[in-house]
């Protein structure tokens, strides 16, 4: 179902799902396979998922599992269309007729018919307006049900948007506690194109913060789950990373109970503007 913005406490699903601004629905959970190593490791952890209720699954190619994710897919026994499938456009890749082959690469890896949601990895100066044009072309065949970017800021969005046929469904970024985006969700907000968070968890460095902890235990959950209520019921779209089949259950155990307006306001009053990963304007890419 989808939630109206600013009212996201009535989240109360893993299978609950936002509609993008193509009218496609994309669950506000899911796994990220970051890391995850091809073969064994990332199939058992989609598999894991699966078996947790997860739907959405994030890789990418510039991941190397692909081949994995998908042999995981055609063994789940889901339907394929209960599954919602994201990959990613690599670097090396970027440009108009190379975005065209690593897509059906990426396909072809995954074993897929269509790929719900593709997204430019990383905004290559100079190549992801080409990158753009290939995907809107996909998109228009309908091999892809939404495309959109990934660490994408403000001014890279307003520069692919110009001339543009299709807005980004989706721009996933790094978003945690102690980096919270407010003005680029403000702006993907007015242009209607989802926030998704990678790295939700800021690679374990937020689970022993005071506030956190006072919350989890208020709440008698855990650190983790603390920090993925924020997201969904900040309207994030959020995909938390693991390979082993406790966590990712742990992971999904945050449909049982609400913040208040309150804690979600002490969580929000952490941000620093602290990145862990690259900054989109300053990455060699």
């Amino acid at each position: 179902m989808q939630q109206e913005s600013g009212n996201m406490k009535g989240i109360r699903h893993i299978s609950d799902t936002t509609i993008l601004n193509n009218g496609v629905r994309m669950p506000w959970f899911g796994l990220g396979v970051f890391q995850a190593n091809d073969g064994e490791e990332v199939k058992q952890s989609v598999l894991s998922a699966i078996k947790a209720g997860y739907r959405s699954i994030d890789t990418a190619a510039a991941y190397d599992n692909e081949l994995g994710v998908g042999e995981a897919i055609q063994q789940c026994g889901i339907p394929r269309e209960e599954l919602f499938i994201t990959t990613k456009l690599a670097n090396p890749d970027q440009g108009y007729e190379s975005a065209l082959k690593a897509f059906e690469d990426s396909r072809g890896k995954l074993r897929l018919d269509y790929i719900d949601l593709y997204l430019i990895h990383w905004p290559v100066k100079g190549k992801y307006k080409e990158s753009w044009r290939a995907m809107e072309k996909l998109y228009g065949e309908g091999r892809i049900r939404a495309i959109g970017v990934s660490n994408f800021q403000t001014h890279h969005l307003q520069d692919l948007m110009e001339g543009s046929a299709v807005v980004p469904a989706v721009n996933q970024v790094e978003l945690h506690p102690r980096l919270s985006q407010r003005e680029l969700r403000q702006f993907c907000a007015e242009h209607n194109i989802q926030i998704e968070a990678w790295s939700p968890l800021m690679k374990g460095q937020l689970l022993d913060n005071e506030t956190i902890v006072q919350l989890a235990e208020k709440y008698r959950k855990t650190p983790t789950q603390i920090i993925l209520r924020w997201d969904v019921q900040s309207g994030i779209v959020t995909i938390p990373k693991s390979v082993k089949e406790a966590r990712i259950r742990e992971n999904a155990d945050i449909f049982d109970f609400e913040l208040s307006d309150t804690d979600m306001e002490a969580i929000d009053a952490l941000n620093l503007d602290q990145r862990i990963g690259p900054d989109p304007d300053n990455f060699d890419f």
